[in-house]
């Protein structure tokens, strides 16, 4: 694409900017925020038990008092804090991870974000979009895998635009081949005007994430340059707004932490969780907290100042699961393995698995830190990530009912909140995993997998309902007998 070809998109989208600008409430005051994480902090037993008492029964935190928890030093109130956690994830969701694959279509942008290996300015970086065949390619190096959810990932670019991320949405859809098929496309993309998210609606996607990157406005400021498109706090901050307007109900936040201060960005998660709950009667589906990572020639990430320690990491994921415990938290592949099997036991209920973020990977079956984003730290394939989920008494799912049936927004949250999805999360986790295991499973992992298959329908049978066990059970029957994509 020509450089002038660029300079008339560019203004056509500052226009579109203009345009829409929104007349809401900033939700995020910056000066409340840091008064309440760094007032001096004094332990109150009875303060924490009342907040405790919230906690496990699945009420959420205020933001005041997701703060006032944040400042807790000590190790062994936090060690009852992650046990507490943990129970309020079984309590919604039962004991299933559900697994998904990101998929980088372009790493091309117009951004400048000074932490980011896609930037314009990194020279470093091999551009590279992938065509509708390479797309298509990689899709069935996906499903070939076993993989049914996808995430796609682009660059802020007019080589990415609505009708190139539309165009790769039908191509996935339409990769079928046996039981190889992708049920649900996901996206996290740069934000769109309301019209635009009516196109992708149209789309058929299933959750749509915009990422704040940081909350901290004069952070914002300094880390995405004015001249940019992404430099706009606002327009980024009401993205997901103008999604739920336009029709898509399914939306996920998330931040990137070590961009700054790891408490105030978790205070600003359930702010943002919690005023668009407020507008439209649903917060966010999700929420990711992914870690700032190295890149090729990006020397930020190693000087920044506000990197996260592990502790800390764990406190984050912890503290979402019981502010917002309704809301899916999503661990990525940029941890370590041993550390994830870690934050697994904190409230985690999606992640990624057999990842890989290079422009192509998928197809080439390498990692190219050239066409990265940044770089990942768990290269593990999915068969790997499931035998070690089945060592742990997980049920790996990769459910896409929910969407299919209609079970998104507000009425996903109908059902949630009282306290019936995971009697429909649990045997769909059971059917999509027993796919997993007649199609794609090493034979060591199938063996463990239908061990853990017959353990989870006692289950059903003690925890649920004999309705519930025979009919998963018949379920089973006719997977076994070929039949597919069955689900409640």
């Amino acid at each position: 694409m020509m450089v002038s070809d660029t300079a008339k998109w560019l203004e056509k989208r500052r226009d579109i900017i203009a345009k829409e600008v929104s007349s809401r409430k900033d939700f995020i005051n910056d000066e409340k925020i840091e008064e309440w994480i760094n007032t001096p902090f004094v332990f109150d037993k009875n303060k924490f038990d009342e907040i405790m008492t919230k906690a496990k029964n699945c009420l959420g935190l205020e933001p005041e008092e997701t703060a006032w928890i944040l400042n807790i030093k000590d190790p062994d109130i936090w060690k009852e804090i992650f046990k507490i956690a943990m129970e309020v994830k079984q309590k919604i969701y039962g004991n299933r991870i559900v697994l998904f694959a990101p998929v980088y279509l372009s790493n091309y942008c117009v951004n400048n974000c000074i932490y980011c290996g896609f930037r314009s300015s990194n020279n470093a970086i091999k551009r590279k979009r992938l065509s509708l065949d390479e797309i298509a390619e990689e899709t069935r190096a996906l499903t070939r895998q076993g993989h049914k959810r996808l995430l796609l990932v682009a660059g802020e670019h007019p080589l990415s635009d609505v009708d190139y991320l539309v165009n790769a949405i039908n191509i996935i859809y339409s990769e079928k081949n046996g039981p190889d098929e992708i049920r649900r496309v996901n996206i996290n993309i740069a934000p769109l005007s309301k019209e635009e998210y009516k196109i992708i609606k149209e789309a058929k996607i299933g959750t749509l994430q915009v990422f704040q990157e940081t909350y901290h406005k004069k952070t914002y400021k300094t880390l995405h340059p004015s001249s940019t498109l992404k430099g706009d706090y606002y327009w980024r901050l009401f993205s997901l707004h103008r999604a739920q307007e336009a029709g898509i109900n399914d939306v996920a936040i998330g931040a990137l932490f070590g961009l700054y201060d790891w408490r105030f960005e978790t205070v600003s998660l359930v702010l943002h969780a919690q005023d668009m709950d407020k507008e439209f009667g649903v917060g966010s589906h999700t929420i990711s907290f992914p870690r700032l990572e190295p890149a090729i020639n990006t020397p930020f990430v190693e000087n920044s100042k506000w990197k996260v320690s592990d502790e800390d990491f764990k406190k984050i994921v912890a503290i979402l699961r019981i502010s917002v415990p309704y809301t899916g938290l999503i661990l990525t592949a940029r941890e370590r393995p041993e550390f994830r099997k870690e934050l697994l036991r904190l409230g985690v209920s999606q992640t990624d698995a057999g990842t890989n973020i290079s422009i192509g990977g998928y197809k080439e079956k390498r990692l190219a830190p050239d066409k990265e984003q940044f770089q990942i730290s768990d290269t593990r394939s999915l068969d790997e990530f499931i035998s070690e989920l089945i060592d742990e008494g997980y049920i790996p799912s990769f459910c896409t009912a929910d969407y299919r049936c209609g079970r998104t927004g507000c009425d996903f949250m109908a059902i949630t909140k009282k306290g019936n999805i995971r009697k429909l999360c649990i045997p769909n986790a059971i059917l999509t995993f027993k796919e997993y295991l007649l199609d794609y499973a090493s034979s060591e992992t199938r063996k463990k997998g239908e061990r853990l298959i017959l353990k989870y329908l006692e289950e059903l049978k003690v925890n649920y309902s004999e309705q519930s066990y025979i009919e998963t059970s018949k379920a089973l029957d006719r997977i076994e007998k070929g039949e597919r994509d069955i689900y409640f």
